[in-house]
């Protein structure tokens, strides 16, 4: 018999379990071919198409399950709170490394896995579905799935857990994740470079190929900014150009949750350009933030959809209108016809009758 810890006992008592409830729901649903509303903790309702159907709220199927620090993994429900769950990790020393936004006090896990988001560590410790290691799900035949595993070598099924991130609920929903976690840095810095947009593209190119614990990079309000994080910094710092900036974290979280400026002022959409780090500056109308050494662009603009993403295609990019009423319903880049296809089968075998979720009309 496995033994349970004190740490995993609390951790069981202070969990919701409403997996059963969930998955009567849902084959309730699937008898009457009634369409379904995944609703967690509504942080990150505005993104993507919006959705029809009964709502199925998952936000009381909550709890860490297990959290093993030395072995760098944590499980929880997919309704836990992300507040909860990056304050449990701090405790110990380490963090969700892909650092996700929250987007609202009520964020939780299992939206954040469903909507893919990762923060600005993302180009230099890894994306979101870097640290999935495994997941337990409910798909569209009202079966409960397990994929992948709760240690960071287990390979068995982890493709299946990584199609789970960013999928927006389409391919079941979520009930656990188990996630690959890091230390904390010892010491962080942010550094600050004056500079123009296009002064500062092939400066975040350099910065990202030298040998730095570079962790986070970006160019705001005619600023490059740059984190620093490790051991023993200020060896690194003493040869860096620019001024140290004191308040570097709230800086990096307030980008990250999109509390900076740029994003709360005006009501022009917002748009998320994704292209290669090495691609010149977009001559696009409007105002440009850039995060991940180039690779992510934020765009505020009202230019045309089909403007935008002809510009972006250009450089082999692609281009998701992020926040705002959009002007047609085309708010993700159209994929090539083979990988839509490939999309669709893959839809069509987790959820048969496309109850997930569906799109209003």
């Amino acid at each position: 018999m496995r033994k349970v810890s004190y740490l995993q006992l609390f951790y069981l008592l202070m969990s919701s379990d409403i997996a059963s409830t969930l998955q009567t729901t849902i084959q309730q649903a699937i008898a009457t071919r009634t369409p379904l509303q995944i609703v967690g903790g509504q942080t990150k309702a505005f993104y993507g198409h919006s959705v029809t159907g009964q709502l199925l709220e998952v936000a009381n199927h909550s709890g860490i399950l297990n959290y093993e620090p030395s072995e760098l993994v944590v499980t929880a429900r997919a309704g836990t709170r992300l507040s909860e769950l990056t304050a449990t990790l701090a405790t110990r020393g380490q963090w969700l490394a892909f650092e996700p936004p929250h987007f609202g006090d009520q964020a939780t896990l299992g939206g954040t896995i469903a909507c893919g988001f990762s923060g600005p560590a993302r180009p230099y410790l890894g994306a979101a579905r870097d640290f999935v290691l495994g997941v337990k799900c409910i798909n569209g035949r009202g079966e409960i799935l397990r994929f992948g595993g709760q240690v960071m070598k287990n390979v068995a099924g982890y493709d299946l857990s990584r199609l789970m991130v960013g999928a927006l609920g389409t391919l079941g929903v979520l009930l656990e994740i188990s996630c690959k976690v890091l230390p904390l840095p010892a010491e962080t810095a942010t550094i600050v470079i004056p500079t123009t947009l296009t002064q500062a593209l092939p400066q975040l190119i350099h910065w990202g190929n030298q040998v730095i614990p570079l962790t986070a990079s970006s160019y705001e309000g005619g600023r490059l900014w740059l984190r620093i994080a490790g051991d023993s910094i200020q060896s690194i710092l003493n040869k860096m150009p620019g001024d140290w900036f004191p308040n570097g974290d709230q800086f990096w979280a307030d980008l990250r949750e999109q509390r900076l400026p740029f994003f709360t002022q005006g009501d022009l959409p917002l748009w998320r350009l994704s292209v290669p780090p090495t691609a010149p500056a977009l001559e696009l109308a409007g105002e440009q933030l850039i995060e991940w050494g180039g690779g992510l662009r934020w765009l505020r603009s009202d230019l045309p959809a089909t403007t935008i993403r002809h510009a972006v295609a250009q450089v082999g990019g692609h281009a998701t209108w992020f926040r705002g009423e959009p002007k047609d319903s085309a708010i993700f880049h159209p994929l090539p016809a083979p990988l839509a296809a490939l999309h669709d089968r893959l839809r069509v075998q987790f959820d048969p009758q496309g109850i997930f979720n569906p799109p209003k009309i």
